[in-house]
């Protein structure tokens, strides 16, 4: 008998595990709905302080949880260039830091320091009058990994069917959600200096390729075809690096999306002008114009590199 009642005991005790676990994650956001959208962005125009990071995105984490030990109570923030399906993980590159300050608000000089003394560097990114935007609630550490592996397919899904130019891609760590935002215009404006040096030198091996097989003699016409895709860039030249004491300096803004980025997992090179946005709230649901169709036509998978719930 007493051993029945053991068997009996440890089976409840492995059902109220079972239970709880699953409470656990649905509290995660399992049974979250996914909803993408086209509209205004989360955010408004902001100064971050970030590092830069060349390697695969499993690799990030230490700089979350750098940027957020040293001003806890500030978003967290980290922008995505190159598709991981498409790069090889040592060469995908991404920027990881914290929002110092947001609209009309400038950081704190003494803010500044402090991260500029640990070897953040600080720049700006705008506000795009349009984006691809979708939410995941931010309960748990588990909340991270459900999101990368629910919202981003969501998100690739979406920019493919309307044959979108949405790049670079964006998470933003705001209290008890994730942002995720895929700009649609001023792209090149979300692009730091790091990111636009690598595309420079990648430029110009491709030209002194081609020199040097044209010195040669030799037939070039199907190494012409190989070129950086060069999409509209950005519109406006607004971001700029601060620091202390120094004024603003703008960067050469031109669209320098890599031929690996995301905006070529499915995207053609539709912008948000090809939008007809509907709707009463900001984010209203696209439609595609009669000329959409007529445009000539994947997102990837990382693992979880965020900050501790508790870190932020």
């Amino acid at each position: 008998m007493s051993d029945l009642l053991l068997l009996g005991l440890i089976g409840a005790l492995a059902l109220l595990l079972l239970l709880t676990l699953l409470a656990f994650i649905g509290y995660s956001g399992l049974l979250a709905e996914v909803a993408v959208n086209a509209g205004s962005p989360p955010i408004r125009n902001v100064t971050v302080a970030y590092k830069f990071h060349k390697g695969s995105y499993s690799k990030t984490g230490h700089l979350f949880t750098e940027s957020c030990s040293l001003s806890p109570k500030l978003r967290s923030i980290a922008v995505y260039y190159d598709n991981p399906r498409m790069v090889s993980p040592e060469k995908c590159r991404c920027a990881v830091g914290s929002i110092l300050s947001e609209g009309e608000e400038s950081p704190s000089p003494e803010l500044i320091q402090l991260y500029q003394k640990f070897g953040f560097k600080v720049f700006s990114f705008p506000a795009p009058s349009h984006v691809v935007t979708a939410t995941f609630p931010y309960t748990t550490p588990l909340s991270i990994w459900l999101a990368t592996r629910r919202v981003h397919p969501a998100l690739d899904t979406y920019i493919k069917e309307r044959k979108l130019c949405a790049h670079p891609w964006l998470e933003i760590y705001q209290q008890d959600q994730i942002h995720f935002m895929c700009p649609l215009a001023r792209q090149g404006d979300f692009y730091v200096p790091e990111v636009k040096e690598t595309e420079r030198k990648s430029r110009g091996s491709l030209e002194a390729d081609d020199t040097m097989v044209d010195d040669t003699g030799a037939d070039t016409s199907d190494k012409s075809s190989v070129s950086l895709d060069v999409g509209p860039g950005s519109r406006e030249p607004s971001a700029a690096t601060l620091s202390p004491g120094a004024s603003s300096r703008a960067w050469d803004d031109g669209d320098t999306r890599s031929e690996h980025s995301y905006s070529e997992s499915g995207a053609s090179g539709s912008s948000f002008e090809e939008l007809d946005l509907e709707g009463e709230g900001p984010l209203g649901e696209p439609r595609l114009g009669p000329d959409a169709e007529s445009l000539g036509p994947d997102k990837w998978h990382r693992e979880p590199s965020t900050p501790e719930k508790g870190e932020e």
